[in-house]
């Protein structure tokens, strides 16, 4: 196999069972040495698989929102493994309900674990990977995050702002050779069970998707992307900016916007901005093509 994870070290976020335990699997099966972290039980059954396999790893039973927690597991693999290479933050919880019906309470621990955790594990990695050179970090969004779902408010919001967190971890980290993208993936898991038909989730085994994050996280791997996966079909998702319309004098106005909002919307064009920059310098180049010539 080309991709070897051979002397790397990585962490995987509630490793202990669904994707996490796949993705886990997977780089043990390319020669990583893993951290399995779960608050669950699964965790040391997960290292034993790998050890029983011939691959090397450790559990952790820290929880991605206790920062002191993330620290110590991140202190401990380096006391025991030297370094840390790849991060893949996969933990994760449901609360689903309607906005109308969801206490705040809900809401908050959704993205404490989703957000604030990889956020958590990311900062505990982030100065061991500025200092080799070399990481990898791999965040768990999903199409809840991406397109809306009913009933997922909560989640929804975290998951996108995984999304952001991606998009300028990369940015920030692209002059230590830290690569950092997000991926969204359709899988039979706990969560999943109970929310989504049995005989649709047959077909979405969690191991169909690791490919992706092995891939994700492996030396030539690119950096500010959004994939996704299940089924065994893999995606790209974009965020895209449209060429937009300038609208000048008496026709900036609600009405004017009114008047041209199809053709603001129009896809011709439409460009996947770099950073954020990239939408005012749009703006105002658009601005500049429709101002007057300067008198002479």
């Amino acid at each position: 196999m080309s991709i070897s994870f051979n002397d790397r070290v990585v962490i995987v976020t509630g490793a202990g069972g669904g994707l996490g335990r796949a993705h886990a699997l997977l780089f043990a099966k390319h020669g990583a040495t893993l951290v399995i972290n779960d608050v669950g039980p699964g965790g040391p059954a997960v290292v034993a698989e790998i050890e029983a396999a011939g691959g090397t790893a450790m559990a952790s039973n820290a929880s991605v929102t206790d920062f002191d927690a993330v620290q110590k597991m991140v202190a401990d693999a380096m006391e025991r493994y030297g370094r840390v290479d790849a991060l893949i933050n996969n933990a994760g919880i449901l609360r689903d309900k309607t906005f109308a019906k969801m206490e705040m309470s809900d809401f908050r621990d959704v993205v404490d674990v989703h957000l604030m955790g990889a956020a958590y594990c990311s900062k505990a990695v982030w100065q061991i990977m500025r200092d080799q050179k070399y990481g990898r970090i791999v965040n768990t969004t999903s199409s809840t995050g991406l397109y809306g779902n009913f009933g997922q408010a909560n989640y929804a919001a975290a998951k996108l702002g995984l999304v952001g967190l991606t998009n300028t971890l990369a940015l920030e980290g692209e002059r230590d050779n830290i690569r950092v993208n997000a991926f969204a993936p359709t899988a039979k898991t706990r969560m999943t069970e109970g929310v989504v038909p049995a005989p649709f989730l047959e077909a979405f085994e969690p191991d169909l998707t690791s490919p992706v994050v092995v891939y994700l996280a492996s030396e030539d791997a690119p950096t500010k992307t959004i994939c996704a996966a299940g089924a065994g079909t893999f995606e790209r998702a974009y965020i895209t900016l449209t060429a937009g319309v300038h609208l000048a004098g008496d026709a900036c106005t609600p009405d004017g916007v009114a008047a041209a909002f199809a053709q603001i919307g129009d896809r011709t064009n439409e460009s996947v901005p770099a950073n954020g920059s990239a939408q005012g310098q749009n703006e105002m180049a658009r601005r500049t093509a429709g101002a007057p010539a300067a008198s002479r």
